[in-house]
């Protein structure tokens, strides 16, 4: 791309006396990284260190920076989005797979796959099941009896569709997605663990992307449902009848058990968990670690979590609920010892010498 193609690209002007550049930007590039004829982006003022030091050509910035630096400077009011339209124009995807269905692949003979999708070597796809127009469904894919994809999804290799699964358009499924296994349900009766039939089914909405070896649990009945928009990590797992709302962030490795809800635009980071039947509100945050063990309401952030002796730890909860009170107390028994130590001095001041 030459300067000026960058910048249409992402509806920056063009700095004066920087219009000379003729040379063609091939590659995009961090700032530490970057050489001669490499575009790179500054966002996170923690970065302005390498900025400054940078070899790259041209760097997308903020509207509002203001320092001088050496490389050309593109400015624009999201600089990491700006850069993302940088990257799909320097390298667009094109999986290079051909639509149609590969010899190997095996195919029930009600399986209705539109001809403009592509199913890759050794997938299968059961009877009953239907693949929308332009879909991908990759090599050992498994696609379940009566499951639906629907048009422009991507099912990476390895992906696992059990029976009457839904997912939507444009969804995203990394390989070693399972969707639709049992959930964990158990009674126990007569001294073992007697399984809970989940006849259930997992839907997907439309915009949804979900990481390599998350796996969502079908319902016992009706359905766990992941909301249009929802983006999950790698390493998560669902419990059946969980309902996530639209537009939600899920992070590694976190847990969520059976019918909790999340609201829309809920964040969930890293190694935080939900107990079962919680409400979680919309725009609420759910901090690393933290263990969610009661609902929380609409935009409330959470944080915290640690594991001691079951008693202990009620003694502790109950001993933080107290926290206000007693500090107030602690404050007050502080102005009275400081009025005491006053009372005394003087008193001392006042006794004869010995």
């Amino acid at each position: 791309m030459t300067l000026v193609e960058l910048a249409d690209c992402i509806g920056a002007p063009i700095p004066p006396g920087s219009a000379a550049l003729t040379a063609p930007i091939v590659r995009a590039a961090s700032l530490e990284d970057a050489e001669p004829g490499d575009v790179a982006f500054f966002e996170n003022p923690k970065y302005l260190r390498a900025l400054r030091t940078t070899r790259a050509e041209v760097v997308v910035v903020p509207m509002d920076f203001a320092e001088a630096v050496a490389p050309i400077l593109l400015r624009v009011a999201k600089p990491s989005a700006a850069f993302t339209k940088i990257l799909q124009h320097l390298a667009p995807r094109d999986s290079g797979y051909a639509a149609g269905i590969h010899p190997t692949a095996v195919v029930g003979a009600s399986a209705v796959i539109h001809a403009t999708a592509s199913v890759q070597p050794y997938a299968v796809v059961e009877s009953g099941a239907r693949i929308g127009a332009g879909s991908f469904i990759g090599a050992h894919t498994f696609v379940g009896r009566d499951s639906v994809v629907g048009e422009n999804s991507t099912l990476h290799p390895h992906v696992t569709l059990r029976e009457r699964t839904i997912v939507g358009s444009r969804v995203i499924l990394h390989s070693g997605v399972v969707l639709g296994s049992d959930g964990f349900g158990f009674t126990f009766a007569a001294g073992q663990h007697v399984k809970v039939p989940h006849l259930g089914h997992v839907q997907i909405d439309d915009d949804v992307e979900i990481g390599a070896n998350t796996t969502i649990d079908r319902a016992r009945f009706g359905r766990t449902w992941i909301q249009r928009g929802t983006k999950i990590d790698n390493l998560v797992q669902i419990a059946h009848n969980v309902v996530i709302g639209e537009h939600c962030v899920i992070v590694s490795q976190v847990g969520i058990a059976g019918s909790a809800r999340l609201g829309k635009y809920v964040t969930m980071a890293g190694q935080s968990g939900v107990s079962g039947h919680v409400e979680i509100g919309d725009q609420a945050m759910i901090g690393g670690k933290t263990g969610v063990i009661k609902d929380v309401a609409a935009k409330q952030k959470m944080l915290g979590m640690f594991a001691v002796p079951y008693q202990e730890a009620r003694e502790i909860i109950a001993h933080t609920n107290r926290l206000p009170k007693t500090v107030a107390k602690i404050k007050a028994l502080e102005a009275e010892v400081q009025e005491l130590k006053a009372m005394f001095q003087a008193m001392q001041q006042r006794l004869p010498l010995a």
